[in-house]
């Protein structure tokens, strides 16, 4: 097969554990599922614009999805499946039908993990942003609460972008320059160090630098 940085798979966060090194390093590490994904699509640069493949993860049921997804995966004689992302074409062999699996990637490889992170509601500032807040002592009348946030009769408003309280979490995040530790074909499993955003059984991109 042949391979580039740009290879990709979606997957599942299933947990966290740890392993212990050569040297007796403990080493916290993020176990996820990878795979496998089916094509679905080949975008060329030719009638696309650019080059792409739309995979699909997750076996389905036909009644949990919209008529459009049933009808392109009837077109293809594919399976339904769940999740449908597109990834960096990385491989020119690849097409409808080829299945990717977690072998793609190998120990030792830097990657970028992409996830929604836990959602943590409506927070303050404190939880939020990390503020301070006041004294604690009694008497105080200023606690856990934001502080002044504008300004005088000039500019008589509240700037944009103002730290505030709000929703917290519940984004896309992605985090970088993690290495992928151990790489279980039979399983579709691969062990990535440190931790990556979002909860367990929620959906991940793994992309190799």
């Amino acid at each position: 097969m042949k391979k580039s940085n740009k290879r990709a798979l979606i997957g599942r966060k299933k947990g966290m554990m740890q392993i212990i090194a050569d040297d007796g390093t403990v080493i916290p590490v993020t176990i996820c599922e990878l795979g496998p994904c089916t094509v679905i699509q080949k975008k060329t640069p030719q009638k696309d614009g650019y080059a792409a493949l739309k995979v699909g993860f997750l076996p389905t049921k036909e009644h949990r999805l919209a008529k459009p997804q049933i009808v392109e995966f009837k077109k293809r004689n594919l399976a339904p499946m769940k999740v449908v992302r597109e990834i960096d074409l990385f491989d020119e062999s690849l097409d409808v039908g080829s299945v990717i699996r977690c072998d793609i990637f190998q120990e030792n490889d830097i990657v970028d993990v992409t996830g929604i992170s836990k959602g943590r509601g409506f927070q303050g500032v404190i939880k939020r942003h990390g503020f301070g807040g006041g004294r604690a002592t009694h008497g105080s009348t200023f606690h856990r609460a934001p502080g002044s946030i504008g300004a005088c009769t000039f500019p008589a408003e509240v700037w944009k972008g103002k730290r505030m309280p709000g929703r917290h979490g519940n984004k896309t995040v992605t985090v970088k320059n993690l290495k992928v530790m151990k790489v279980f074909k039979d399983k579709n499993v691969v062990l990535i160090s440190g931790a990556i955003p979002g909860t367990v059984n929620s959906i991940i991109t793994v992309r190799a630098k």
